[in-house]
Formats: C-alpha cells, sequence, structure tokens
C-alpha cells in the first residue's frame, strides 16, 4: 500500500500517490508557514546543519535483506541522515520459541518410543510390506537421484545467494548445518550406548543385507534441515518448495529401502530445525531493519521531497521516529514500524495477555500490514472525533519489512520534560477535554503517561502515540484511560490537584466509575514503576527526617512511626481517597481485572517443583523403615508439632498488641508452605510481616516486631550455641569437635567484623541498615519492657523453638540406633552450627546444603553414617515436607479470612 493519503505533487516529483483514505488533498510541500511552522523551525534548528554524517556503505544484503527489493536511490543524490547505526543482528523471541517447541517435540519423540512400542512397530511393519511391492529398480533409481538432489539443491541455492552477495545468510547456514551435524552424532552415540531398548528399537532397525543398525539420525539430512532453515526462505518460495520437496523425497527413499523408521525421521527433522532456530537466537539473524537512507527514497517514492532527516526519541513499543525537513514544506513526523520492533517485547505482552482479561490488555496485531492499518485507522478517527492529536497525512510500506506512517509534525515538549511547576491545570484540563473528545467516541487511546502528553504551549496539549489504542472501546477500557491519566498526573502535581481537574472537566460521576480501575496492575508498565520508585523515595526521606527528628527531641516516637506510616501510604490509595470525598457514593470493590494471579501461579509451581524434590532428593532406601524406632519416630514428629507452637510464642512475645494465637499458630504453618519458593529466613519474616499487618498493626511497628523477633531470636541462637558448647565441651574434656565448631564460629564473626568495620563502602552500609533496624525495633524493646510477660513468652518461645528442632533431630538419631554415640547437648551444637551453615546458602528451604551440613556434623560428632543419613532425612521429612500439605492448606484458610 503506498500513498494512502492523496498529495498533490509536483512537476518532476517521482511516484504521485493518488489511492488513499483522506477525503481531502493533502499538500505538505506547498503549505504556507503558519504560526505552527515557529515551532517547527525550533525543531528543525535541532538537525545537523551539514546534513548529517557520511552516508554509511550499504550492506552487501540491501537495505531489506537477501530479497532484493530495496528501492533504488536517483544516481549522484544523497539524503542526510542524522542517527546512529543499527546493530548488526538481532535477537527474535519468535527464534527462541521455535526452538523451545522444537526441543519439546524431539523430547515427545523420546517419550513416544517408549510409550507406544506397539504402535511404532506396527506402522514400521506396514511400512516394510508396502515396499516389498515397489520394484527394487524403481526403488534404487529413485534413492540414487533424490540423494543427489539433496545436496545438490542447497549448493546450487548457496551459489545463487552469493552471487547476490548474500553470504551473510549462507554463513549462518554453514553454521547451523555443521551443528546439526554434531547433535545427530550425538544423539546417535546416545542411542546406541545407554538409550532404553524401547527406544533404540523405535529409531533403528537393521540395515539390509547386514547386521549392522541403522542410523537414530540420519547424519547429511538435518543439516541439509538446518541450513534451509537458517537461510531463510520466506521471500523465496520457489526455492523453498524445491528444497522441502528434495529432503521429502530423500526421507521417503530412504524409508522404502529400510534404512530408516518413521520415528528417525520425524527426529531428524526436529533435530535440524530446534538447532536452526537455537543457532539463530544465539547469534542473532541479519538485521534487516531499514535505516534512515531507506526512509528517505521511501518518503521520494509517495511524493515527498526530503531533504534532510534526524532520529528523534523512540515512540512506545520501540517504534522509530525521524523528522523529516523538505526542500519546500513543513517538517514531517514520520514513525516506522517493523518486524523486528513487532518482537520486541514478545514475552512481557504475552504474560500480561496470559495473567489479565481481554478487556484490560489489547490484542498485539498478527502482522506488519495489519500494525500499519491499525495505527491509521486510529488517527484518521482521532482526527475526526475533533480531539488534539497530529494529523496523518501518508502511510507506505518500505519494502516487505517495514512500513512508514507520515505525521505532521506538532513542535511541543513532554509531560516527562516540563518541571512540576509547568504542569499547570490549563494544561491538564487540555489533555482531559481532548480524552472526554475521544471517549465521546468510544476511542481509547491506552497510552497516557507522561511521554504520550505532548504539551504544544503553556495552555494547550496534544494527545501522540495514539497507536495501541482501540476504535469501538468497552466501558471498562475508556474507565483504564480515566484511571492511567489521573495517575499520570497525580505522580506529577498530587492527587488533589489531580482529581479536582480531571472532576471539572469530567464530572464526578465520570471520576467515580474510574475508581475501581485504579489498581497497579490495570496501568502502564512505567507508571508501575513510578509509582513503586514514588512510594520507595518518600518513605526512605520520612524515614531519614524522622530519626533526626526524633534525636533532636522535636518529635516523639509514636509521632515518627505515623509520619512514616502516611509517607509510605500508596499513591493510588491517596487518589481513592480524594475521589470518595467527591463522591462518597463511588464503588469501592477493585475490577477484576486478573484472569491469572501470580500468587497462584508461584502455588502450582511450588507444589511441583515440591513434588519433584521429594521423588528425586528423598528415596524409600535412604529411610531404613525397617531399621527404625516408631517409638523414637513418634517423639520426634511431636516435637516437629510443638514447634509450631513455639514460633508463634516468639512472634506474639514481642508484639505489645493482642493476637489471636492459634490464628498465628496457623500463620507459622503456612510459612513452611513459603519455605518452598524462598530461603527459610526470607519467606518467613515476609509471611509474619504481611500477617502483622492484617492483624491491624501498622507497616512500621509490624516490621519492627518481627525485627525485633529476629534479633532476639540471632542473640538466643549464639547463646545457646555458646552454651551447649560449654556444655558438651566439659561433658567429653573438650575433645568432641563440636566445642571446635564454636570456637571457630567465634572467631569466623570476629574476623567479618574487623572486615565490615575496615571496608568504608560495608561499614556504611551495616550502619546504614543497623540504624534504620534499630529505629523501630529499640522502641518496640522498650514498650515490650512495660509488659514483662510479653517478654518471658518471646524468647521462652525461641527458647523452645530451638530446643523442639533439637529434640526432632535427636529422636531422630535414636530412631536409627545412633543415639548411643552422641548427647542431647552435642546434637544441640550440631543443629545450631549445620543449620545456619546450610542455610546460608540461599536455596528454597535450604534444600540440599542443610542436609548436607547435617549429615556431615553429625558423623563428625561420632554418629556412624549408616545412622546419620536415614536420621537427617527423617528429620527434613518431618520438619520440611510433611508440614508442606498442611501449610498450604493454612495459607489459603487464612487467606480467604483476610489474615495473609
Amino acid at each position: 500500500m503506498t500513498g494512502t493519503a492523496e498529495l498533490n505533487v509536483d512537476e518532476g516529483s517521482e511516484q504521485p500517490a493518488t489511492d488513499g483514505f483522506a477525503e481531502r488533498p493533502v499538500d505538505l510541500r506547498h503549505r504556507a508557514r503558519d504560526a505552527h511552522h515557529t515551532g517547527e523551525e525550533a525543531v528543525a534548528a535541532q538537525l545537523p546543519p551539514d546534513g548529517g554524517p557520511d552516508r554509511p556503505p550499504d550492506g552487501p544484503d540491501g537495505p531489506y535483506g537477501p530479497d532484493d527489493t530495496q528501492p533504488e536511490e536517483p544516481a549522484g543524490e544523497y539524503l542526510a541522515v542524522d542517527e546512529p547505526l543499527l546493530a548488526p543482528r538481532a535477537h527474535r523471541p519468535s527464534d527462541l520459541l521455535r526452538f523451545l517447541a522444537g526441543l519439546f517435540g524431539i523430547i515427545a519423540v523420546f517419550v513416544l518410543a517408549q510409550v507406544a512400542v506397539s504402535t511404532t512397530t506396527g506402522i514400521e511393519n506396514d511400512i516394510t510390506v508396502n515396499a516389498n511391492r515397489i520394484p527394487g529398480v524403481l526403488s534404487k533409481i529413485s534413492a540414487l537421484v533424490s540423494s543427489i538432489a539433496v545436496l545438490t539443491v542447497p549448493l546450487a541455492f548457496a551459489v545463487e545467494r552469493l552471487i547476490k552477495r548474500d553470504g551473510l545468510r549462507v554463513a549462518d547456514g554453514v553454521l547451523a548445518s555443521v551443528l546439526a551435524y554434531g547433535v545427530s552424532l550425538g544423539v546417535d552415540w546416545w542411542v546406541a550406548a545407554s538409550a532404553p531398548e524401547e527406544i533404540r528399537n523405535a529409531l533403528t532397525q537393521s540395515s539390509p543385507g547386514s547386521d549392522t543398525l541403522t542410523d537414530p539420525v540420519h547424519g547429511y539430512l538435518a543439516p541439509v534441515i538446518a541450513y534451509m532453515t537458517a537461510v531463510g526462505m520466506s521471500s523465496r518460495p520457489r526455492w523453498r518448495v524445491a528444497l522441502w520437496v528434495v529432503v521429502i523425497l530423500s526421507g521417503a527413499a530412504e524409508l522404502i529401502n529400510g534404512n530408516t523408521t518413521p520415528l528417525s525421521l520425524v527426529l531428524t527433522v526436529l533435530i535440524g530445525w530446534s538447532v536452526a532456530y537455537g543457532t539463530l537466537y544465539a547469534i542473532g539473524s541479519p538485521n534487516i531493519r531499514p535505516t534512515g537512507q531507506h526512509l528517505m527514497i521511501g518518503l521520494r517514492k509517495v511524493g515527498f521531497v526530503p531533504s534532510a532527516a534526524h532520529l528523534a526519541p523512540a515512540a512506545p513499543g520501540g517504534t522509530r521516529r525521524y523528522l523529516v525537513t523538505q526542500q519546500t514544506g513543513p517538517l514531517l513526523d514520520v514513525h516506522i514500524i517493523d518486524r523486528e520492533q513487532q518482537a520486541s517485547g514478545f514475552f512481557y505482552r504475552a504474560w500480561r495477555r496470559l495473567r489479565l482479561r481481554s478487556v484490560a490488555v489489547r490484542r498485539s496485531p498478527q502482522s506488519l500490514r495489519q500494525a500499519l492499518e491499525q495505527e491509521a485507522l486510529i488517527a484518521y478517527a482521532a482526527a475526526a472525533s475533533g480531539a488534539r492529536a497530529p494529523q496523518l497525512v501518508a502511510t507506505s510500506e518500505l519494502g516487505p519489512d517495514a512500513a512508514i506512517l507520515v505525521y505532521e509534525n506538532v513542535a511541543g515538549r513532554t509531560l516527562d520534560d516540563l518541571a512540576d511547576q509547568e504542569v499547570t491545570d490549563a494544561v491538564m484540563a487540555s489533555f482531559w477535554k481532548s480524552v472526554s473528545t475521544l471517549h465521546e467516541r468510544r476511542i481509547a487511546h491506552r497510552r497516557l503517561t507522561g511521554e504520550s502528553l505532548l504539551v504544544v504551549d503553556e495552555q494547550t496539549g496534544c494527545l501522540v502515540n495514539l497507536s495501541g489504542g482501540d476504535i469501538a472501546a468497552g466501558d471498562l477500557t475508556l474507565r483504564i484511560d480515566v484511571a492511567q491519566l489521573l495517575t499520570t498526573f497525580a505522580l506529577r502535581t498530587g492527587p488533589e490537584r489531580a482529581v479536582a481537574v480531571a472532576t471539572a472537566v469530567l464530572g464526578p460521576t465520570r471520576i467515580a466509575e474510574a475508581l475501581p480501575l485504579l489498581q497497579p496492575v490495570g496501568l502502564s508498565r512505567q507508571t508501575r514503576g513510578d509509582l513503586q520508585r514514588m512510594t520507595k523515595e518518600r518513605k526512605t526521606a520520612a524515614q531519614a527526617l524522622a530519626l533526626k527528628q526524633v534525636a533532636a527531641g522535636e518529635r516523639t516516637q509514636q509521632q515518627a512511626e505515623e509520619d512514616i506510616a502516611r509517607a509510605g501510604e500508596d499513591l493510588l490509595a491517596r487518589i481513592r481517597a480524594q475521589i470518595l470525598q467527591i463522591a462518597p457514593e463511588a464503588p469501592l470493590a477493585p475490577a477484576k481485572l486478573e484472569r491469572l494471579r501470580p500468587k497462584t501461579l508461584i502455588m502450582v509451581v511450588a507444589l511441583a517443583f515440591a513434588a519433584y524434590l521429594a521423588l528425586t532428593t528423598i528415596r524409600p532406601d535412604q529411610f531404613k523403615v525397617s531399621q527404625m524406632n516408631w517409638a523414637w519416630a513418634s517423639v520426634a514428629l511431636a516435637a516437629s508439632a510443638f514447634s509450631y507452637v513455639a514460633a508463634a510464642m516468639s512472634l506474639t512475645g514481642f508484639v505489645p498488641e493482642k493476637l489471636p494465637f492459634w490464628r498465628t499458630v496457623a500463620a507459622q504453618l503456612a510459612g513452611s508452605f513459603v519455605k518452598l519458593v524462598a530461603p527459610a529466613a526470607v519467606g518467613g519474616i515476609a509471611l509474619n510481616t504481611r500477617y502483622l499487618q492484617k492483624a491491624g498493626i501498622r507497616p512500621v511497628q509490624a516490621v519492627a516486631s518481627v525485627g525485633a523477633s529476629q534479633l532476639a531470636g540471632l542473640g538466643g541462637h549464639l547463646l545457646l550455641l555458646f552454651a551447649f558448647g560449654l556444655i558438651t565441651g566439659s561433658q567429653t574434656n573438650g575433645d568432641l569437635g563440636a566445642s571446635r565448631a564454636v570456637i571457630i564460629g567465634v572467631l569466623t564473626a570476629a574476623v567479618l567484623a574487623l572486615v565490615v568495620a575496615a571496608v568504608a563502602p560495608l561499614r556504611r552500609f551495616v550502619v546504614t541498615r543497623v540504624r534504620s533496624l534499630l529505629f523501630g525495633v529499640i522502641p518496640r524493646m522498650l514498650d515490650l519492657m512495660q509488659t514483662p510477660r510479653k517478654l518471658v513468652t518471646g524468647f521462652g518461645g525461641i527458647l523452645l523453638l530451638t530446643l523442639s528442632f533439637t529434640a526432632c533431630l535427636d529422636a531422630s538419631v535414636h530412631a536409627f540406633g545412633g543415639g548411643a554415640n552422641v548427647t542431647y547437648a552435642a546434637v544441640a551444637v550440631v543443629f545450631l552450627t549445620a543449620n545456619a551453615a546450610g542455610s546460608a546458602i540461599p536455596t528454597p528451604g535450604g534444600i540440599g546444603p542443610v542436609e548436607i551440613a547435617l549429615i556431615t556434623a553429625l558423623t563428625v560428632a561420632g554418629v556412624p553414617a549408616t545412622a546419620a543419613t536415614p536420621a537427617v532425612f527423617l528429620y527434613r521429612l518431618l520438619t520440611f515436607w510433611l508440614p508442606v500439605i498442611p501449610g498450604w492448606v493454612a495459607y489459603n484458610v487464612l487467606q480467604r479470612k483476610g489474615a495473609l
């Protein structure tokens, strides 16, 4: 499609474009300079006076790759373009997806070969019976011709590409074919050496006339398929058909002559296909994005007379923009959409489509033509509605892989470029009026962020970047627009002014309807990041100010905590509060935009991960159930169950407010499920903090209470380690390795403290963190001093928690007959040292390192390895794996009750 706007072309210009959507001619080259042109001259002044840098040489592929359809530039004329060089290669997500699809296909072939033995055998027998009916001469001739053709056609294609100066793609194809050959040899070796018998029988058979087996993967067919896939033949259908025909004929000939099996052919095709796309994604495909030079040539093809171009900041979605000056006429704003730009952000868009309902996320166009028509339609509809937006004057395809949209340039600055004091009520009202005009025609913008709001003068705004909009949008989509623009303005001016101006233009009813859409998931990615950054900055600044004011005696501790809580309040909550002041009847329930919540996905992944680890890391033969003492195992189970009561005591003891005790026990049980996807300490801290906040405790105080509990737990851990170390040493005259472990631990801690004190960056980091921690923890501890019962509960819970875990490990050791070799105090030292060392490695739940550390420490302490190994696995089963299911149930129950 070329020249979709009618253009009055001068004499001597190149090709006029007459077919278009516009009802009236638009002459951009002879239009008189009006008041808007003053701004255009200001933008044009940014263009290089000498026409830009020297012209970069064209690559061997031409501007559009090896399809040889690039436009030719008039001889002797060069159009200057100021732009950086494009990357020579691009990593396309589509290549990665195809590679993964091929990989799953290969796995499916192996699974099918192992489970569908009768089916594969029956197919092979049917093929053998029917192949015997074909005359031998015919089969030999077909095999000879196909084997020659399957090598000759790719060679001829390579010669043709080299003549066309497309050697880069040929090199990519050769690399893919070499890798495919190597993978084929590896699969052949694996099938012959160690594959299951079922797979070997499905992929091989006896060669005709000999006792040797055929190759599971064809050593020459897989490289040919990889080569023909890597060179890319979407724009060369004749060559593509020829190559696939010879490949199919060659495979059929090999199958008829008994040199392969059906599954072997499928595996060969999948290996060649997967290796090709894996190679392309790893090294990148040749970049066929058109440069500014090709843009200039394309503009001449649709009747413009450009003289220079300057690369402007990209539009949302990575769309390239150029400001183009003409020999006679106003400045043009040209957008280029291409296949590489369409592929960018693919995985993020796929996740959004999976997570959100269809009304909350816009479907991406499936082809370049659809993207061009979609953006053109939105631009024409916006102009027809009367909203202030740039006018689209022409569209054109720029080769097979790109298209351009030519807009009138509107000079101005985006909202992101304005200072806060420049964002006036008049500017915001102007944008709201344009949005209201669009909404009256059921047009949604969907990208009302700062980069899409162009301020032309001090009182006028212009909506740009409409390419992501919708025609005939539903009510929910229009309300999302209002929520997005409200948030965009509130980030700059505060919620009070943003809501007041919006209400003055749209009215309180339409603003109230947007309240349920004020949730992060419905906003743009940039806005979500701005909200998080703003909240973090406000909270950090409030904490620093509070520290100074409390130290100076200007504010009390309680007042400082209230200031920090107000500063950490979410901006969206403040916007909702402003709307409720204006429209108290506004709906409060948030709209359901998500179809799949991240926590649901995390739950599914966690359960699958737990099942996999349980099946692979815990084997029945390691338990030696027949040798286990069930009485001691019952004691270990009871100790494990009591640990959750002790954990609830250790938390409630450091919270001055009253907490439901058994609900707190259930929260600790839910933490056993959280351990699957996070290190134990991290997951427990996050869950307890969330639980306290849901119980009505302010965020600052909740964090302080959990911090006080963790700090007291660390101190108790060290004291118990020292005490049990002394007891163990006195019982064994200091000969036990556990007492040496205490000394080593103390010396290690001292060395780490010296290192932190000596290195300035580490010292500042630790001091800052400790200061912020003590800011909340010390006042919390002072409050607890007034209620000794709470302190007894907290510290008693810490002591009981350690003793219950130690009792569980000790009972597990006795259950397998190792109790005679070690005392309870020694087991306590083993638990306190080995469990801490294993948990230091941040694996979910300490899986792996904890087991290794405990088995090693018990063996050093004198427990035989034959008893230490099953004892540790029993201990981990009771304290980690067994509570997963009840923890999952507790987690869901507490969520339904609003306690998590």
